[in-house]
């Protein structure tokens, strides 16, 4: 059975629990979703989702909870992993704009600026052009990072609004700057997912 935890220590958790169940749906497999919190809930898990958020408040909790440094080992041995907007920032070697104190994942060989595209009241729907999906998904960004660099080969873009990249691929890993989880779209989740088969 797959074992799906979604980070539950800040953010849109129940959207992305609520979207990789239908995934896991529309896909014909069984299996758990639930709200990650603790390190004796990584056992045996399947695949880790890092939501939106505040990135300084989920780095801060991830350390205090202990998870931390078993995430960040998973990932690194092979674990699929997806963030998306400041499951992005955690996700990536590099941020722009980031507090001193503020510690990250540094599994995405990418460079991403914080909150790139301003404050909530710049928060913006667009539609996203998939690698993996004729069809266009609705994008919504809400005080997004912004990726600015890959920083190796490994990365694929996944991901474009108009010629600018939005998701990327390292192997594992996932990473995006919009909110997939806010739209009645399962095609991202699916496609992650999948890794976990």
């Amino acid at each position: 059975m797959v074992k799906v935890g979604v980070i539950g220590l800040q953010g849109d958790v129940s959207e992305h629990v609520d979207a990789a169940k239908k995934a896991l749906a529309n896909l014909g497999v069984s299996g758990e979703v639930f709200w990650l919190r603790r390190p004796e809930q990584l056992e045996g898990i399947s695949a880790i989702i890092i939501p939106g958020g505040e990135s300084t408040t989920i780095s801060r909790l991830m350390l205090k909870t202990g998870l931390f440094e078993p995430v960040k080992k998973l990932g690194e041995e092979g674990l699929p992993i997806m963030g998306t907007c400041a499951g992005l920032i955690m996700l990536s070697k590099e941020v722009v704009g980031a507090t001193p104190e503020q510690r990250f994942l540094e599994l995405l060989d990418v460079k991403v600026n914080r909150n790139a595209y301003g404050r909530q009241v710049d928060s913006f729907e667009a539609p996203i052009k998939l690698a993996f999906s004729d069809e266009p998904f609705i994008g919504v960004f809400i005080r997004a990072p912004r990726i600015v660099e890959l920083l190796s080969s490994r990365v694929k873009p996944i991901a474009w609004l108009g010629d600018r990249v939005v998701g990327v691929e390292q192997d594992n890993l996932i990473g995006l700057e919009f909110h997939p989880e806010l739209t009645d779209d399962t095609r991202v989740h699916e496609y992650f997912l999948r890794k976990a088969l």
